[in-house]
């Protein structure tokens, strides 16, 4: 592979290019994740077939030939057949035979870092008050239970059953408060080189034994991705998570979910002492469910936060809590027919440190 290829390949914006006569030639990964499809399946095609004949990229096409130069529009709802409109910054470049290269990059890049940010707020948060109700609440919650059982024993009937719904429910507010204890692990992490595809083979093979024996999976590697520094375990329980809601809220029948991993530089956070820690790698879970609430979509990750009718609202929480432990970031994007969880992670370095 030449540099150049190596290049066009780590890009990660969106990036496509197109011939002189208006046909695509390129889809860089950064693009086939953005649109959802492979560059084998829209290579050859005409761009005013794809986007549109008076969608503001055909234009930036003439503009940018005219003149030999770059066009740049900001701003712009890119539009995709079947998916909402987006607004993206828009370059296209031309040289002299006519090809033009157009780069795409979301507005909303810096509001997902901004969540991330809030998403490690929220769990801190919940550390604190999960060891508080740990503490406060589950000592007299099993008294309460005790001298339910000790009531159910010693009354008729009818007064029984009341017992036996106070001990189920103290149960079931038991259940609760382990989940939210879990929170309460402030214990440093435990980090060793991780195989995120290892990670994701056996999350996969254990949600295709259970809870998503109805779904079809398809899996789009990248094979040379470098090891991250985490805690296997802990990452499992982080895939088991998301391939869950993925397989609830994919269709009975034709569910799919898309595993996706990928070398993205470019996208950096604030670490320890304030220093910045790159996050190139790139893992995504997709599904073709009917979609997050769009009034719910900033809130997912908070705690208690669910459309589910049984659900806790812990599960997101608990996955931003270890995702951002791992010096990772998360977020995620929907519409009807395709919710995408987004997940970056930094790689491991000899020493132990990330980079």
């Amino acid at each position: 592979m030449s540099a150049l290829e190596n290049i066009w390949g780590l890009m990660p914006l969106p990036a496509l290019t197109i011939g002189p006569d208006n046909r695509l030639a390129a889809l860089n990964g950064a693009g086939e994740s953005f649109l959802g499809l492979s560059e084998a399946q829209v290579k050859g095609r005409k761009a005013e077939d794809l986007f549109g004949d008076n969608a503001r990229l055909i234009e930036l096409l003439r503009i940018s030939r005219v003149s030999t130069a770059t066009a740049a529009d900001h701003n712009v709802e890119f539009l995709w057949p079947g998916r909402p409109n987006e607004t993206v910054d828009m370059l296209a470049a031309a040289d002299e035979s006519g090809d033009v290269l157009i780069i795409l990059q979301r507005r909303s890049i810096a509001e997902h870092i901004d969540r991330s940010l809030s998403h490690r707020n929220a769990a801190r948060s919940m550390t604190g008050m999960a060891s508080m109700l740990a503490h406060e609440i589950k000592n007299p919650l099993a008294g309460i239970s005790g001298a339910a059982q000790l009531l159910e024993m010693s009354v008729g009937e009818d007064d029984g059953a009341l017992a036996r719904l106070i001990r189920d429910e103290t149960k079931r507010i038991e259940k609760l408060i382990n989940r939210v204890e879990a929170f309460g692990d402030t214990a440093p992490l435990k980090r060793a080189p991780v195989n995120i595809h290892d990670v994701l083979d056996r999350a996969r093979r254990s949600a295709e034994a259970g809870f998503a024996a109805h779904v079809k999976f398809r899996e789009l590697y990248d094979p040379s991705l470098p090891e991250l520094p985490g805690d296997q375990d802990q990452l499992i329980q982080v895939m088991l998570n998301l391939l869950k809601n993925a397989a609830e809220a994919a269709p009975p029948v034709g569910g799919l979910i898309t595993l996706r991993t990928a070398y993205r530089a470019g996208v950096a956070m604030s670490g320890p002492r304030g220093a910045r820690v790159s996050m190139p790698l790139l893992i995504e879970i997709a599904d073709n469910g009917v979609g997050v609430p769009e009034d719910m979509l900033n809130d997912i990750f908070e705690p208690f936060v669910t459309s589910k009718a049984t659900g806790g609202g812990l599960g997101l929480s608990l996955v931003a809590k270890i995702v951002s432990e791992h010096g990772g970031a998360i977020e995620c994007r929907s519409e009807p027919g395709r919710t995408v969880f987004s997940l970056r992670f930094p790689i491991w370095q000899n020493n132990g440190a990330v980079k």
